[in-house]
């Protein structure tokens, strides 16, 4: 790419609201900056976009926004610390899976800082999917050779389900492994999601994406644990009822593991 095409693209995200630190909540220019940027030369735009604004961003970026970062640092296994253990539920399950090393697999929990609070960036699959058809779930899936990392499957599904841009994710850790019946050992990323991100779901796969305030899904009373019998053995299903949605299945429970890491690093 060359210094000329760099230089007429602007930082506008489209999030076009000043914050109290007089810096724009999307593109963290100042009015004036904005106001200058028509008028600038190639040279003072790029450096704006290669030296200012990562330096703010890096000081003024997502993950500050969240109030609940300290104790989310405190819960999660690190990023430099994968977690390699069956899933928590895999005993549960063991006469229930299929033959076979169990599948791969990544999602991201995506935590979106907003005015009244943090919200769960939640998608409602489409009908007629071969896995989980038509139930609330995260974006993600399986882990494929090409991608370099959990982390990065995590972000790519995103990407290719609800066109998430990878520049507004930011991961701060893991949950444990989760275990479904469907023979999958699914790792969560948490992350930070920019609040300017705007969800262009596939419809191939995603016919809904929502959000969901983390403090109900974190109260106690809002979650049921149902206790059932399935193929002569007591399980255990999770579930949340949402205005127009079931939050159930692995979703709920991979919820549930969140609000008991967090629980414990208070």
């Amino acid at each position: 790419m060359n210094s000329e095409f760099r230089a007429v693209l602007s930082p506008c995200i489209g999030v076009c609201t000043m914050g109290g630190n007089g810096l724009c909540e999307g593109c963290l220019r100042t009015t004036s900056e904005i106001a200058r940027w028509s008028h600038m030369n190639d040279d003072e735009r790029l450096r704006l976009m290669d030296s200012v604004l990562p330096g703010r961003e890096q000081d003024q970026g997502v993950v500050p926004r969240l109030p609940e970062h300290p104790a989310l640092a405190r819960a999660l296994h690190p990023l430099g610390a994968l977690p390699v253990a069956p899933g928590w539920n895999h005993d549960e399950l063991m006469d229930l899976l299929p033959p076979g090393p169990q599948v791969e697999a990544a999602v991201l929990v995506g935590l979106v800082p907003r005015v009244h609070g943090t919200h769960v960036l939640l998608t409602r699959r489409t009908e007629g999917l071969r896995h989980h058809g038509g139930q609330v779930s995260f974006p993600g899936g399986r882990i494929e050779r090409t991608d370099a990392s959990v982390v990065t499957a995590a972000i790519r599904e995103s990407h290719e389900e609800i066109s998430l841009l990878p520049s507004q994710v930011a991961p701060l850790g893991f949950l444990d492994p989760f275990t479904t019946i469907s023979g999958f050992r699914v790792v969560p990323v948490v992350a930070a999601i920019h609040p300017g991100y705007e969800a262009k779901p596939d419809p191939n796969e995603v016919a809904e994406v929502f959000e969901v305030p983390l403090d109900y899904l974190m109260e106690h009373a809002n979650l049921r644990r149902l206790d059932m019998e399935f193929q002569g053995r007591m399980r255990v299903v999770f579930e949340y009822d949402w205005p127009g949605q079931r939050i159930w299945g692995a979703t709920a429970a991979i919820l549930y593991n969140m609000r008991e890491r967090l629980a414990g690093a208070l």
